[in-house]
C-alpha cells in the first residue's frame, strides 16, 4: 500500500507527458502561413487539417476509451504513440504530395486517431489512483494539453520551421511524440482492483465511491448525461468560436501590432494550462459543479461585454486570461464530474461519449468566420459564444439544484 501511494504520481506524470505531446498537434497555427506560402494554398485549405484532426479525435475517444477499459492504458497508449509517429512521417511527404487532401488524410484522420488513442489513457487510470482528489490529480495531468500550445507555437514558428522546413518540422515532431509518449506508456497503468488510499476523505471521492458503475448504454439514458454534454458542446463552442477571433479583432478593431494582438492568445493558453490545477483543486474542496456555475458566469459576462469592454491591449489581455480560465475549468473537471456520477470503471467509454461534444464545439471556429463574413463585426460571434455559454452556466445550475450534484 505505502509504495502504491508513492507510485501513483507516476500516472498523473505521465498523463501530462501524453497531453504535452497531443497538445503539440494542437497548436497547428504555426503551419497556416508556411503552407500558404510554400505551396499556394488558401487559408482555409491550409485550415482544414487541424479541423479534420478535431473531430476525428473527439469521435475517436469514445472507441479508444472503450479499448482502455478492456486492455488497460499501456497498451492503447503505446498504439497511440506508433500512430502519432506514422501520421507525422507521412505528413512530412507533403513536399512530394503538396496537396490539401494529403494532409487531411495523414494529419487530420491518422493523427487526431492517434490524439484520440493516447489522450484516452489519461482520465480514468488517473481518477482511478486518485478517488480521494481526483480534480487536482487528473488537472495535473490535462495541463500538458493547455501547456503545449504556449511552447509549441513560438517553437516551432521562430525556430523549428525556419530552420527545418515543414517537412523537417513535421518529421521531428513525429519522433519526439514518439519517444515522449511510449516513456509515458511505460509509466501509466491502473491500480489494483478496488484499490483506495488509507485516508479517504474528499467529498468528491465519497460520490465516486458510492456512484453506480453505469455502462456506456445506460449512460446514453440518463438525462443527467445529456444535460452535461449538452453544457460541455455549448461552453466549447462558444469559447472556441472567439479563441480564433481574439487575434484578428486585436488587429482589425483595436489596431494592435500582430505581435501584441498574438499575446493575447498566449495569455489565454497559459491561463489555459496553469488554471487546470487550480481549477482542480477548488473542484476538490468546494465541488465541480460550483466552480462550473461561478466560472460560467464569468466566462458569459466576458463574452456578452466583449465588444465594449476588450477596446485596449490590457482589457483585451484580461478577457483572453478569463477565457482561458473558463477552458481549464472546462477541460479538467468534466472527466471528474462524469466519473462523480457515473463511476470509474467504464470511465473511458463513457468520457469518450461525452467527449463528442468537442467535436461539435470543433466546427465553432468555422462558424464564427461565416458569422463575421455575413455581418463584417465580429461582436454577432461574440454575442452568440455569450448567450451558449449563459445556457451552459443554466444547465450547471440544473445540475446543482435538480440533480443535486455537488
Amino acid at each position: 500500500m505505502d509504495s502504491d501511494l508513492k507510485m501513483r504520481w507516476t500516472v498523473p506524470f505521465a498523463g501530462f507527458l501524453l497531453a504535452f505531446m497531443g497538445g503539440f498537434s494542437y497548436a497547428w497555427g504555426s503551419f497556416l502561413v508556411p503552407l500558404v506560402s510554400a505551396y499556394n494554398w488558401t487559408k482555409s485549405e491550409a485550415t482544414m487539417p487541424f479541423t479534420v484532426f478535431m473531430v476525428v479525435f473527439a469521435l475517436m475517444m469514445f472507441p479508444a476509451g472503450k479499448l482502455q477499459d478492456i486492455f488497460g492504458p499501456k497498451k492503447v497508449s503505446a498504439i497511440g504513440a506508433v500512430l502519432f509517429m506514422i501520421a507525422y512521417g507521412l505528413a512530412s511527404l507533403v513536399v512530394y504530395i503538396p496537396y490539401p487532401w494529403w494532409l487531411l488524410v495523414t494529419y487530420g484522420v491518422l493523427g487526431g486517431m492517434a490524439c484520440g488513442l493516447t489522450y484516452a489513457c489519461i482520465a480514468p487510470s488517473t481518477i482511478k489512483w486518485f478517488p480521494d482528489k481526483p480534480g487536482f490529480a487528473l488537472s495535473l495531468a490535462v495541463m500538458g494539453f493547455g501547456l503545449a500550445a504556449v511552447f509549441a507555437a513560438p517553437l516551432k514558428a521562430e525556430w523549428i520551421i525556419p530552420i527545418f522546413g515543414i517537412d523537417g518540422t513535421l518529421l521531428m515532431i513525429g519522433i519526439a511524440t514518439l519517444v515522449v509518449s511510449l516513456v509515458a506508456s511505460l509509466l501509466i497503468k491502473n491500480p489494483p482492483p478496488d484499490w483506495n488510499p488509507p485516508s479517504l476523505k474528499a467529498k468528491t471521492a465519497k460520490i465516486n465511491k458510492a456512484a453506480n458503475e453505469a455502462t456506456p448504454s445506460a449512460l446514453l439514458k440518463s438525462p443527467i448525461f445529456w444535460t452535461i454534454w449538452a453544457t460541455f458542446a455549448l461552453v466549447i463552442a462558444g469559447g472556441l468560436m472567439c479563441v480564433a477571433i481574439i487575434p484578428i479583432y486585436g488587429e482589425l478593431v483595436i489596431n494592435l501590432s500582430p505581435g501584441q494582438a498574438a499575446g493575447s492568445i498566449a495569455i489565454f493558453a497559459a491561463f489555459n494550462g496553469f488554471g487546470r490545477p487550480v481549477a482542480g483543486h477548488l473542484s476538490d474542496r468546494f465541488g465541480v459543479v460550483w466552480v462550473m456555475i461561478i466560472t460560467y458566469v464569468i466566462q458569459s459576462l466576458t463574452l456578452l461585454l466583449f465588444s465594449v469592454f476588450a477596446v485596449s491591449l490590457p482589457t483585451l489581455y484580461l478577457s483572453a486570461a478569463l477565457l482561458g480560465w473558463g477552458f481549464a475549468v472546462t477541460l479538467a473537471l468534466f472527466p471528474t464530474l462524469i466519473s462523480c456520477c457515473f463511476g470509474a470503471k467504464h470511465l473511458g467509454a463513457n468520457y469518450g461519449l461525452l467527449f463528442t461534444a468537442f467535436g461539435v464545439g470543433a466546427l465553432a471556429p468555422s462558424i464564427g468566420a461565416a458569422i463575421f463574413d455575413a455581418t463584417g463585426s465580429y461582436t454577432p460571434a461574440f454575442l452568440s459564444a455569450g448567450i451558449m455559454a449563459t445556457i451552459g452556466f443554466v444547465l450547471c445550475v440544473m445540475l446543482k439544484t435538480k440533480y443535486k450534484l455537488a
